[in-house]
């Protein structure tokens, strides 16, 4: 059985070649025990190396982010909610704030130190909107949730009952019944 870091590993899930702050690493996602971990070991050497510190995620965001922009906070992240703009995605964290006029955040991994996403003010509003259009409150990624389903039927029902009633009261649909009356006037 393979041993990293003293863990005993069941599977591997992935193997892939990342580069880290100008050298190549293995990026290892390993079960043990049904637990996913992840850790990096360098290309070169295989000695496996500790997550990526707060000045590395500093440098790996600045490097990613176009522009002198001043970092404005650091946070490590090890758990996030529902709705948190970086939902199910790969904890621990760094998220680096920067001095940018959109407000934009950069989240590296901690356990493979690449940048995983980025987020700003439009994001933020896409995913404000995407939420109230997918009508799920909860996590906002679930477009199978009963109040859609219960809207989206009340829309067929609307738009139904809106042919029907077009039929009904259009000339066109309806047939009328005329009494022929002779005019006064006419002769019989």
């Amino acid at each position: 059985m393979l041993q990293l870091l003293e863990v005993p590993v069941d599977s591997l899930q992935s193997i892939q070649l990342l580069p880290l702050l100008d050298r190549a690493h293995y990026g290892i996602a390993f079960y043990s025990g049904g637990t996913l971990h992840r850790v990096l070991a360098d290309a070169a050497t295989g000695i496996t190396r500790p997550p990526v510190t707060r000045d590395e995620a500093i440098q790996i965001a600045s490097e990613s982010f176009s522009g002198p922009w001043a970092v404005r906070k650091v946070q490590l992240l090890t758990e996030t909610g529902g709705h948190h703009e970086y939902r199910e995605r790969p904890l621990p964290a760094w998220a680096v704030q920067f001095e940018h006029p959109t407000r934009t955040t950069v989240y590296v991994s901690a356990a493979y130190g690449k940048v995983e996403t980025f987020r700003n003010d439009r994001w933020r509003i896409f995913d404000w909107l995407w939420m109230t259009h997918t009508m799920d409150y909860q996590g906002r990624d679930n477009i199978n949730n009963w109040l859609l389903r219960i809207f989206s039927v009340f829309g067929l029902v609307t738009v139904i009952s809106g042919f029907v009633l077009f039929g009904i009261s259009s000339r066109v649909f309806r047939k009328r019944k005329r009494k022929t009356i002779p005019h006064p006037l006419q002769k019989i």
